[in-house]
């Protein structure tokens, strides 16, 4: 149902995907920091509504279908105006790529595993993967805007970095898990090892 506070939650963080993108035009520092701020409501209502959802018993079908859009609306659009708007330098480009063709392999293998109703938990680490690249992009947001003693830009990158190290890792623990069912019949539901979010 959409009047459940996490499906609320979810449908709040598309909702901010615009404003977010809309910041890259305001002028600095006002801008920068708006979109950090505004990404980081997004990203605390990405740890928020499955916690809130399993909490109260509130936990759907629209809600496992939305989530996952939500969050890679959100990071890959704003990665993606990070790097057109040159917040980030150009060797950068190459972890937002891991990042994003990760998302893309991930959807997939999703989708083929949800047809063999095969459901493969998230493991610590891509939680980890999750919080690191989720703080990089909100560094990033603010970029140069931020205080000028420290390298705001630089951390961001370093951060987006490991964070794609991480993608690599859990990217390739998902796709490990779930192509022991591909071939495989699945009359019922089947939990393969944890892996990726």
């Amino acid at each position: 149902m959409l009047t459940t506070l996490p499906n609320i939650l979810t449908l709040s963080r598309i909702v901010i995907i615009p404003l977010v993108i809309a910041t890259f035009w305001m002028a600095s520092p006002s801008g920068p920091w708006l979109g950090c701020a505004l990404f980081a409501v997004a990203a605390i209502t990405d740890w928020l509504d499955g916690r809130l959802a399993r909490a109260w018993s509130q936990q759907s079908e629209l809600g496992r279908f939305l989530d996952p859009i939500a969050d890679k609306l959100l990071v890959a659009t704003t990665l993606f105006m990070l790097g057109v708007e040159h917040r980030f330098s150009a060797l950068t480009i190459l972890p937002a790529l891991v990042i994003l063709c990760r998302e893309i392999l991930v959807s997939g293998l999703r989708e083929h595993l949800a047809e063999l109703r095969v459901r493969v938990p998230v493991s610590s680490l891509a939680k980890w993967k999750t919080g690191i690249q989720m703080v990089a992009i909100g560094v990033l947001l603010i970029g140069d805007a931020g205080p000028a003693a420290l390298p705001v830009r630089w951390i961001g990158e370093v951060l987006l970095w490991i964070a794609a190290c991480l993608t690599v890792k859990t990217g390739y623990d998902y796709l490990r898990a779930g192509l022991g069912h591909m071939q495989a019949d699945a009359p019922g539901l089947k939990t393969a090892k944890p892996s990726a979010s």
